[in-house]
């Protein structure tokens, strides 16, 4: 008997339960057994973090939606990391006047040296961590630290929100967060958050530990070290950030750099492939899987031939079609009613051809897979918090 058929099994039903399986079956976990926590505001001193390189274009309107925050003015101060920038940021720093606005000025050494040194120099109990672009909601900050009213929480999270896109390029990245906020939601109901996103998120000072300098996500390298030493990640979507829509080109290097980052976590904490620990199973099917996602495809792929008449016909030409609706997209005018699915098509075959091409941090400096992110800037709309 042919091995074929037996390959091509596995690799499909790998292929829909990480895609379809698992994020379903975890959506029906967690509204069965959720564990909430207590929120409560009280506000203590903390220090906002935001490590930065060349964001002359940003700065000011990051600080501006900083010092508008609704949490005490006396109890927030602003660090800011100059990582080797050669434009005008430093400039514009010093220029801003505000004294609870600090400049650390540093050669380049790359974002996890930044935030190293950073947080050498903080002192208060809690660090909200940052990049530049993205501007804060007045309540974002309030938000996160009233989640620290629960004794277990040691990392909170808050949601990043992409802005409407001007091109239905731009349109199908922000589906791709969609999908991948539902998933973190369900990951959240049940204490099973498996990082952070990088531009807003507050942590323990107590729970830090220093980063390896070549370090590729330290929104998931920082909340593991607290949840290995028996904290909670937390998701509090009340807490807003806002970015603007990246182009699949610019989005198809960031997953290059996140995925290259995944393949660090699994060597630096080996502990998550253990089945007895109670992430295994939620890492190995959403992080892990999305890693093994473009092998399992190819895999599926290339069985196919070698399946016997007419199943070979019949599992080749939904993944034929599959494959050539994306690569047709880029042809389509952007009115052709085609180009609904055309598009979503393509766009998910971007972001696995990402996770494959990650295997390059095991040739190259982890450094050089940091790229800068090129956004459309649209103006932005109202989004303000419901009152609690």
């Amino acid at each position: 008997m042919s091995v074929a058929p037996i390959i091509f099994a596995v690799s499909l039903a790998f292929i829909l339960y990480v895609l379809i399986g698992y994020p379903g079956l975890l959506a029906i976990y967690a509204r069965l057994f959720p564990k909430p926590i207590r929120k409560s505001l009280t506000p203590v001193a903390l220090t906002v973090v935001v490590p930065v390189r060349n964001g002359e274009r940003w700065i000011a309107g990051k600080l501006e939606s900083l010092l508008a925050s609704d949490y005490p003015p006396a109890l927030l101060n602003i660090l800011v990391v100059s990582d080797g920038s050669t434009d005008g940021t430093n400039p514009a720093v010093r220029a801003f006047g505000n004294p609870r606005v600090v400049l650390l000025e540093l050669p380049g050494g790359g974002k996890a040296t930044a935030v190293n040194r950073a947080l050498e120099q903080v002192t208060t109990e809690l660090v909200v961590l940052t990049d530049v672009r993205q501007e804060f909601h007045p309540a974002a900050i309030s938000r996160l630290v009233a989640c620290f009213a629960d004794p277990s929480v040691g990392v909170v999270t808050g949601e990043l929100v992409i802005r409407s896109g001007s091109s239905q390029e731009e349109y199908n990245t922000g589906l791709y967060w969609k999908y991948e906020k539902w998933i973190r939601r369900n990951l959240n109901r049940i204490d099973a958050m498996l990082g952070a996103t990088g531009a807003i998120y507050a942590v323990r000072r107590s729970l830090v530990r220093p980063l390896p300098p070549d370090t590729l996500l330290d929104d998931v390298h920082l909340p593991f070290v607290a949840a290995f030493q028996g904290s909670r990640i937390f998701f509090e979507d009340s807490a807003k950030a806002y970015d603007y829509p990246s182009s699949l080109q610019s989005e198809f290097r960031r997953k290059i750099r996140t995925q290259a980052g995944m393949y660090q976590i699994v060597f630096r904490f080996p502990r998550l492939l253990w089945p007895g620990n109670r992430r295994f199973i939620h890492f190995f099917s959403h992080k892990l899987g999305r890693l093994l996602l473009p092998f399992a495809m190819l895999t599926c792929l290339v069985s196919s031939f070698f399946l016997p008449a007419p199943a070979r016909w019949i599992a080749l030409a939904p993944q034929l079609a599959f494959y050539s609706a994306g690569l047709l997209d880029p042809a389509l005018p952007e009115t052709n009613p085609l180009k609904r699915l055309t598009a979503v098509i393509r766009a998910f075959l971007v972001l696995v051809t990402a996770a494959f091409c990650a295997v390059a941090v095991f040739f190259l400096p982890a450094q050089r897979l940091w790229k800068e992110t090129n956004v459309g800037i649209t103006a932005p709309k109202p989004d303000p918090l419901a009152p609690r």
